[in-house]
């Protein structure tokens, strides 16, 4: 993963939630269509505003690691 910055918080966007930079895509979005079983090709097939470093930042803050 790149040093660049991923995740965002605004408490003026999305309630203060983390997002993906530059979109309204929260953290918790993503991780949800994970869960419901969209793989990582589906997610980028539908939103080309994202990258594969934006969705293993969006596991990493999920996580916590």
């Amino acid at each position: 993963m790149t040093d660049q910055i991923r995740i965002t918080l605004d408490p003026e966007l999305l309630a203060g939630k983390p997002v993906v930079r530059g979109t309204r895509l929260s953290v918790e979005f993503i991780i949800g269509l994970m869960a419901d079983g969209w793989s990582e090709a589906d997610i980028l097939r539908n939103y080309p505003a994202l990258e594969h470093e934006d969705i293993s930042a969006c596991l990493v803050n999920w996580y916590g690691r």
